[in-house]
């Protein structure tokens, strides 16, 4: 009596049938939109300190606030624990918004193999990123790290004048990878 009770039409198996792929079709579509998604959730709230690059006209343009002072912290990490160096000639400067500074940073490749890096940049607070303006970065490409090689990496940036005023303090912070494997596979 009770398999009597489970059996299904034909015309109940075929709308079951239909919504389990609608289902799986769904789950694709939202798998392929994250990625975009992600994108546009970060640009829009700042998270995951993405930052819009700016030309250097249009950063000098603007007028420095000779009124405000804002620390800038810089941080760095190298992923995978390889044996590199990597790190901010200063590890923080004061600094006007809207005037450009200078910031060098350093990569040392201590192997006997050369390798191809990739820093990915954040900024701490969050909601900070948006006015972070930088010029030219070694994190806009990868750089390649001969070895034995030191190379000292420029970092130009500006902070907008439109800063909310309750940030003073910014952290810059980039994790050096090894990428390596990534250029080869992409040739």
């Amino acid at each position: 009596m009770s398999s009597e009770k489970h059996k299904r039409t034909p015309q109940q198996r075929l709308w079951h049938l239909a919504r389990l792929g609608g289902l799986v079709l769904g789950m694709f579509a939202f798998g392929y939109a994250l990625v975009p998604l992600y994108g546009l959730v970060c640009d829009i709230t700042g998270l995951n300190g993405k930052t819009d690059g700016i030309t250097l006209e249009d950063s000098v343009t603007e007028a420095p606030d000779q009124e405000r002072v804002v620390r800038v912290e810089f941080l760095t990490t190298v992923n995978n624990s390889l044996d590199w160096g990597f790190g901010a000639e200063s590890s923080s400067i004061e600094v006007h918004p809207g005037k450009l500074y200078t910031v060098n940073f350093f990569a040392e490749n201590r192997t006997a193999q050369d390798y191809i890096t990739q820093a990915t940049p954040s900024v701490v607070p969050w909601n900070a990123a948006r006015y972070v303006r930088k010029t030219e970065c070694f994190c806009f490409s990868q750089q390649t790290l001969d070895a034995g090689e030191y190379k000292k990496m420029p970092v130009r940036f500006m902070l907008d004048p439109a800063l909310p005023p309750e940030v003073t303090t910014v952290t810059l912070s980039y994790t050096l990878f090894d990428a390596t494997g990534l250029a080869q596979t992409a040739q």
